[in-house]
């Protein structure tokens, strides 16, 4: 035991006075994350708040109908109308961005009223603009006007509205603020934890033994009167120690974040902190240890085998795309954690996260993750034991 710890304080040392393992492990998640992520809320609020404030340049083409509609857009402060633009060409004025809207209303629009009908109305803009902004305030202006259409009508006939909503829908929404949040943006924390747990571990690997082939240390080190699997689980805990303290600086990281967002509302606030709560944080951690025990495993494996750290890192580095689209797939609408996906690495994790920070999970699903999780760490340590042991591994190249 006293070998083993002897081997763990050198080779986290040498870990820490990594510069590049620091900035992944610390400054990168506790830093960087909050920076990003206060940024890019408050460009996202701003470029909303300006496209609801943006005066919308819309053409108009009523061809002699709709007086009241013409009326309600006239007097819709943020709108300025364009005239003289014909309805053929609207789309080539929006294409060129003369114009932010255009609303063409049809020839037969008060004819089609007057006999109860319905009248066209042609509203066209371009989706991908300012979040819809365009299409939300047109379709208000032009939705108050059919409701007064709507209103004439039942007046003019002597007919209570109520007649055509004969059923009325009371809902009653049972979840909670922290179940929603938990669904709609508790994909993204796990995003978070498995990526930095993942890059966390990921420098220290290549260090410990590709690095240390590199350096001419290594052969130092097997000489020492100490067993290998002994300088193995040395080199193992350094690493899943750096996964783990990684992804409790970047839940760190989060919580400086969703502090320096001033503008969030105080509710939303609390609902945010309540969902990153003392239990579901140790809870979510209990998760990402057998993770990272399986990253450790096989990033240790990689870089013992790669003769130089550069090709370490050649090696890695694609691996974090095949840990991000597990992540992802979380995300998608229709995956839900269950038998199936309870077993399927990384996945099940994401899903196991979002159930957990929803208030949802169940107990026998949460503990099919963990068998899953912690079957797979084991097999991974036991093969990455056995990849140590062989010569041709450890001194390939030489």
């Amino acid at each position: 035991m006293n070998r083993f710890v002897t081997i763990f304080r050198k080779e986290f040392t040498d870990t820490i006075r990594d510069r590049r393992t620091l900035f992944v492990m610390v400054v990168f998640p506790l830093v960087l994350v909050p920076l990003l992520m206060t940024v890019v809320t408050n460009m996202q609020m701003s470029s909303m708040k300006k496209a609801e404030e943006k005066v919308l340049r819309v053409a108009l083409v009523p061809n002699g109908n709709a007086p009241g509609l013409v009326e309600a857009l006239s007097a819709r402060s943020g709108l300025r109308l364009v005239t003289g633009v014909s309805a053929d060409s609207v789309e080539a004025f929006i294409a060129r961005d003369s114009i932010d809207a255009g609303i063409v209303i049809d020839r037969e629009f008060d004819a089609a009223l007057a006999r109860m009908g319905s009248g066209t109305v042609r509203l066209y803009y371009r989706s991908s603009d300012d979040y819809d902004m365009v299409k939300r305030r047109l379709t208000e202006v032009i939705g108050g006007f059919e409701k007064k259409i709507v209103a004439d009508r039942f007046a003019a006939l002597h007919i209570d509205a109520r007649i055509v909503n004969p059923v009325v829908v009371e809902e009653h929404d049972i979840a909670s603020m922290k179940e929603k949040l938990g669904k709609t943006v508790g994909g993204m924390v796990p995003y978070l934890f498995v990526i930095f747990c993942f890059m966390g571990s990921m420098y220290p690997a290549i260090d410990l033994a590709a690095g240390e082939k590199e350096r001419g240390t290594m052969e130092t080190l097997l000489t020492a009167p100490v067993s290998r699997f002994q300088i193995l689980l040395g080199k193992f805990a350094v690493v899943v120690l750096t996964g783990i303290l990684s992804a409790c600086v970047s839940i760190l990281g989060v919580l400086v974040a969703l502090r320096r967002m001033s503008q969030m509302p105080p509710e939303l606030m609390s609902a945010f902190m309540g969902i990153l709560d003392i239990q579901t944080v140790l809870l979510v951690l209990s998760l990402l240890v057998p993770l990272t025990v399986f990253f450790a495993a096989v990033l240790l494996s990689i870089s013992v085998f790669a003769k130089s750290y550069k090709e370490a890192q050649s090696m890695i580095s694609p691996l974090t795309i095949v840990v991000i689209l597990p992540v992802l797939m979380g995300l998608f609408p229709g995956i839900a954690l269950d038998p199936v996906t309870a077993l399927i690495p990384v996945l099940n994790v994401s899903l196991a996260t979002k159930e957990i920070i929803a208030g949802t999970i169940g107990t026998g699903l949460l503990l099919e993750v963990y068998a899953s999780l912690v079957l797979l760490a084991g097999l991974a340590l036991f093969g990455c034991a056995r990849w140590f042991e062989r010569e041709g591994t450890i001194f390939r190249g030489v």
